[in-house]
């Protein structure tokens, strides 16, 4: 069955897209847990330690406090509260951290560093996978014993208000709640007010034990504007002024209560120097840990704050209310809180805190008995028993407290060793789902290999042997033996595979679609063994590669290679940076070689025209090109690639990324400061005239007066919320959201899609107008390109600028003049994608991806759109690029009618050999030391990327059957 090169490429992606996502479901390990099926009961409790002797007590030491008030500010850096900010904007919340009642702490979050899976760490005191990023869009109910689930348990009645996270984690589980929805970045102000309206009639009230008020605004501030902004200042006086009024009403009532009541604040996680989170950089991951209570000794000055962990809040809490510790619970005792408890009450703390860690590495170490923490443990539990009996004995000597100390700190010892153990042990690979998910990716890529000579050919067809693939008797054993595979993994396995859940219906479906694409590619390996002398006697005219096509195959290959190393994959822009320059310098050569070189001789003429008589695909002829340009244009073609790199140059200069120098101050930084706000209004002014100049010129008259409207909506947009500045407005004024702004340009971008596809179809079903096909192209692009305008900061409007101005340049003198064939042109426009997809700013962490953008002109959060907005955002380099590409191959008349056919096909070669290749390299080193830092952020960005590689290729796919179909 011969089907076009676009439907072939297309289909391939949709199938590896499948293979990846399997992939992903077996990567991203479940956390370990404990094997009891029910949560931590009083009863259950180990025994205290007394050697020779009957034991005396299984119960928990009594509590040290009432009740609790914990203030989760979302995104709080620690430099925030303890660094020089918090000296000048919570002078409150400092003089308690020098010289209140209090412990302070600097708590080391885990990546990811987004809120859901940190919310799980604060109450189950285990570290979540890495798949909670996804997750964290729509959080499911937390069955796992948990900090809520016990104090609900214990009878004690919690109060919860903020981020509506915490409700769909813990549904029932609050006496009384009102929940705000995370996602709306845009709102800062509201989203706080709604917490703190209840909190003067919740504090006069006496029937809570628990209150949770977990803050947004400060981590909205960080997503639109940054940790440096001006916005950041009065939200961490809001926030000093709201914990003044809780610690003073708490402490109105501590005579009126037995216990003293504990107030902690606290961060979720931090803020990176672009204001967003999720990877693990040291200010995304360092956050406040404050316990304020009057159980404390008073401080006396400020001293460093020592670093924890964040999951050890949890047992600290637990014990420190009179629960159990949650199963699951991987963090040990903080143990200057417990310091004013007798020494028995703190050994039998640490003893629970150890017991309930012994019994997690039993359940999730095989050899668990080898393990130096549990070893330790059990050395310590011993000691502990030979202390209590010399206790119960009534020894006093200076002996007794030594051996104390010296069991404390075995104790200690111990639960650190357990801690750091269980820590790194965050799951068990899926490695039956993993292989599956592989060797479909690795299927896809292969079949895709051996069909490059007729993807590419002049007919742009594919001839797929279904019929005899299907009807023949490999494909049935193949079935047979696949399907017995799965019956022995899925019978003799001990752990549960994701796989082996699925239904049978579905399970056979994939073995039978694995088993034909196998037996599709051994059909096509067959026929071209049994025709190779015929092909090669034809094709032998047809031989060698130019130096350009050994540069785009080589720095593909040098790309998929660098992706074994850590280092690169942090600093991935670097490599594109380097390709993309060599590039430009690889085409200037190549116009100085075909522009101004020495005319040819005759014999080379007559030699050319032979062979060009004889290839069915056009041949340039650049003697008679050079004659035919006029002077100047020869020039502007020379000076075309450097113009590209100087263009480059400057819009690295723009963001820094990576990890390495990601801190440097670079040109976007001095321009989202609030001191040159009038020069980054005329910057962003200057852009989007540049920008409506360079695409209204292939639009239809209505489609470039609605640009011209929407870029002044665009800047509208950000004058509106107090990025930018129009010349009659005073700074400092009232900043609003902008909806109505932003919604004015979203008309103007369905207006000009609308525009474009209706001239599309015309070209399709009335008439076989080519140039009103290119125009309805071009006016989709340009409606893409306001869409981009429109959810780019103002600092980022250059990079859409260049980005325009190098395809207009690269168009109009190099791939047109020198006539590079469709395969040349699309890794160029490949390479170049990639290139302006880290000029915005972006990496390989997670950290850099702007939400934001999902929410311009939004009142509420709205998870489609959300969803779509930010991954256009972060994607819109490369998008930007591929639509370019399928204008420009369908509008040049001159191209074959097979071009976009192998432009779709090289796409989806250049995205399957890194993907294919990443996911061979991620499960060999998934016991990396940075697997969950490094590889599997990217990991997860190279599946997302396959995904809009898919969506392109299908948008090619439709370009290419409406031209099949007019000619």
């Amino acid at each position: 069955m011969k089907i076009r090169s676009s439907v072939f490429a297309s289909l391939c992606l949709v199938i590896e897209v499948f293979g990846i996502v399997l992939f992903l479901r077996g990567f991203f390990p479940v956390p370990v847990k404990s094997s009891l099926s029910s949560k931590s009961k009083v009863s259950d409790l180990p025994l205290e330690p007394l050697e020779g002797h009957a034991a005396n007590s299984s119960r928990i030491p009594p509590p040290l406090f009432k009740r609790v008030v914990i203030m989760l500010v979302d995104a709080l850096r620690e430099d925030f509260v303890f660094g020089p900010k918090g000296k000048e904007f919570m002078p409150y919340t400092r003089h308690l951290v020098e010289r209140g009642s209090s412990h302070s702490f600097v708590a080391k979050a885990r990546a990811p560093t987004v809120t859901m899976p940190r919310i799980k760490a604060l109450t189950t005191g285990s570290i979540p996978g890495f798949i909670d990023v996804v997750m964290n869009l729509n959080s499911p109910a937390l069955q796992e014993d948990n900090l809520i689930w016990q104090a609900k348990t214990a009878g004690k009645k919690v109060v919860f208000y903020g981020d509506d996270t915490w409700i769909r984690l813990f549904p029932k589980h609050f006496m009384e709640y009102d929940g705000t929805t995370s996602f709306f970045v845009s709102d800062y102000t509201e989203v706080d007010n709604n917490v703190t309206r209840h909190l003067a009639s919740t504090l006069k009230r006496d029937d809570w034990d628990v209150l949770i008020l977990h803050y947004l605004g400060l981590d909205h501030i960080g997503h639109l504007s940054g940790p440096h902004s001006s916005l950041i200042g009065p939200k961490l006086l809001e926030m000093d002024d709201i914990l003044k009024k809780i610690h003073t009403a708490l402490i109105s009532k501590e005579s009126e209560e037995s216990l003293p009541s504990l107030l902690v604040l606290c961060g979720d996680h931090g803020m990176s120097e672009t204001g967003s989170h999720g990877g693990s950089s040291e200010p995304e991951v360092s956050t406040p840990l404050v316990l304020i209570s009057l159980a404390f000794k008073r401080r006396v000055g400020f001293e460093t704050p020592e670093p924890v962990e964040q999951v050890d809040f949890t047992p600290t809490l637990a014990l420190g209310l009179g629960l159990p510790i949650s199963q699951n619970n991987v963090g040990h005792l903080i143990l200057p809180v417990f310091e004013e408890n007798t020494l028995r009450e703190q050994l039998r703390f640490l003893h629970l805190n150890g017991f309930q860690l012994s019994h997690l590495i039993k359940d999730s170490t095989p050899d668990f008995e080898k393990d130096p923490g549990y070893e330790q443990f059990r050395i310590a539990e011993k000691s502990h028993g030979s202390w209590m009996k010399l206790y119960l004995e009534g020894n006093t000597s200076e002996v007794l407290s030594n051996m104390g100390k010296k069991v404390l700190k075995q104790y200690m010892d111990a639960l650190k060793s357990m801690s750091e153990s269980l820590s790194k042990q965050l799951g068990k690979y899926d490695m039956y789902s993993m292989i599956v998910g592989m060797s479909i990716v690795l299927e896809v890529l292969f079949l895709l290999l051996i069909t490059m000579a007729e993807a590419l050919s002049g007919a742009a067809e594919v001839d797929l042997p279904l019929s005899s693939a299907l009807c023949s008797l490999p494909f049935y054993l193949l079935c047979l033996f696949c399907s017995s595979i799965h019956v022995m993994v899925c019978t003799s396995t001990e752990s549960t595979c994701y796989f082996c859940s699925l239904s049978w219906a579905l399970v056979f479906a994939v073995i039978a679609f694995f088993s034909s694409l196998l037996c599709v590619i051994l059909s096509i390996i067959g026929r071209k063994l049994f025709w190779a002398k015929p092909q090669m006697k034809a094709q032998s005219s047809d031989s060698g590669f130019s130096e350009l096509d050994i540069l785009l195959l080589t720095g593909t290959l040098g790309h998929v290679l660098s992706l074994g190393a850590s280092s690169f994959i942090e600093e991935e822009h670097q490599t594109w940076y380097f390709l993309l320059n060599t590039l430009c310098l690889a085409v200037f050569q190549d116009v100085c070689r075909k522009y101004f070189r020495e005319k040819k001789s005759h014999r080379d003429l007559d030699e050319n025209s032979y062979l060009s008589s004889k290839d069915d695909t056009p041949t340039v002829d650049y003697s008679s090109r050079t004659s035919a340009l006029a002077g100047y244009e020869k020039w502007l073609a020379l000076v075309t690639p450097l113009a590209t790199l100087v263009c480059c140059r400057m819009l690295r200069s723009l963001n820094q990324t990576g990890v390495q120098w990601a801190h440097l101050p670079d040109l976007g930084h001095w321009l989202n400061n609030s001191e040159h706000i009038v020069e980054l209004s005329l910057l962003a002014a200057a852009s989007l005239v540049l920008i409506f100049l360079l695409v209204q010129r292939r639009c239809s008259l209505v489609s470039k007066i609605a640009l011209g409207l929407g870029l002044l909506g665009v800047y509208s947009y950000r004058a509106a919320v107090g990025n930018v500045l129009f010349p009659w407005q005073q700074d400092g004024r009232d900043i609003s959201k902008g909806t109505v702004e932003a919604r004015f340009v979203y008309i103007f971008v369905l207006g000009i899609l609308f525009t474009g596809a209706k001239d599309l179809l015309r070209s399709q079903v009335i008439s076989s107008d080519t140039q009103l096909k290119s125009r309805g192209l071009w006016e989709i692009y340009s409606g893409v390109v306001l869409l981009a305008a429109l959810l780019f900061r103002p600092h980022n409007l250059p990079v859409l600028l260049f980005c325009l101005l190098i395809q207009t340049i690269m168009a109009q003198f190099i791939w047109k003049e020198l006539q590079y064939d469709a395969a040349q042109t699309t890794i160029m426009h490949y390479w170049f994608g990639q290139a302006f997809l880290y000029f915005q700013g972006n990496s390989n962490n997670i950290a850099t991806v702007d939400i934001s953008a999902g929410f311009v002109g939004l009142e509420n959060y709205v998870e489609i759109p959300a969803i779509f907005l930010t991954a256009f955002c972060t994607y819109a380099g490369p998008l930007l690029w591929a639509c370019h590409l399928v204008c420009y191959l369908s509008s040049e008349r001159e191209r074959s009618t097979a071009a976009i056919g192998h432009g779709c096909y090289c796409f989806a070669l250049l995205r399957s050999i890194p993907a294919a290749a990443y996911i061979i390299l991620v499960t060999a080193l998934r016991y990396h030391l940075f697997i969950w830092s490094v590889f599997s952020p990217k990991l997860l960005y190279e599946g997302m990327h396959t995904l809009v590689t898919a969506a392109v290729c299908v948008f090619f796919t439709a370009m290419d059957q409406n031209h099949a179909v007019r000619t």
